[in-house]
């Protein structure tokens, strides 16, 4: 089967760098119950089908390489992103954990989602960002695992890499779920640098203890699977 969909690079930089590639998949009679391999053959680490777009609420699922998440942060800044760039204003993306609420400030795009909703990272503090950067991704033979130091803890500055190979993620260039994890713990708004320099921000809403993370996202591309 020959699949075209669209590729945006989530949580680029302010120069457009970096990023976490999403494929995004209008779901068809042709990609049900393929979902998985699909995600499996793109080899994101996330990829995202599009269900229904119904005015300003969009409903989506979310695959890995190994299998489905029921809420992420990466893709669904993405899809969001994307559905603003067509002129679609997006308001909500309902997944199987619940509704994702979206908005735009100053060029981010930005979803609100539960902590719990995100899978359960061991989150594993080390002393400085060179630590972080230090880290042999091979030394992870399962398990999710955020490691993290503070670059600057007053200014909320944060280096980051995950982990992830119970979800076929050897490494992940930008987490969104993570980052709402360590939000929810620190119970503080970050600015997040992690991979090669993929840019996360979050903040702390404590109206209704949810988290939003947010981010910059590239253009899309056209790419086709066979």
């Amino acid at each position: 089967m020959s699949l075209l969909l669209n590729v945006v690079n989530v949580f680029v930089d302010d120069r457009g760098g970096h990023g976490n590639p999403l494929g995004i998949v209008w779901a068809s009679p042709s990609t049900a119950e393929n979902e998985q391999q699909i995600a499996a053959d793109l080899g994101f680490s996330e990829t995202i089908f599009l269900d229904a777009l119904d005015g300003d609420v969009a409903a989506a699922r979310i695959f890995t390489p190994a299998r489905e998440l029921p809420f992420a942060g990466h893709p669904t800044v993405g899809l969001a992103a994307w559905l603003r760039s067509g002129g679609d204003q997006i308001r909500a993306i309902e997944v199987p954990a619940g509704t994702v609420r979206v908005r735009t400030e100053g060029g981010l795009t930005f979803v609100s989602a539960s902590p719990e909703w995100a899978p359960e990272f061991l989150l594993d503090r080390l002393s400085s960002p060179a630590e972080v950067d230090a880290v042999d991704p091979y030394a992870y033979g399962e398990g999710l695992h955020y490691v993290w130091a503070w670059a600057d803890e007053r200014a909320g500055r944060v280096r980051a890499r995950m982990f992830a190979p119970d979800l076929g993620i050897r490494e992940d260039e930008a987490t969104g779920a993570a980052a709402v994890r360590l939000t929810a713990e620190l119970g503080r708004d970050l600015k997040i640098v992690q991979g090669e320099g993929s840019v996360l921000r979050t903040r702390a809403r404590s109206a209704d203890a949810q988290v939003e993370v947010g981010g910059r996202v590239s253009e899309a591309r056209i790419v086709e699977l066979r």
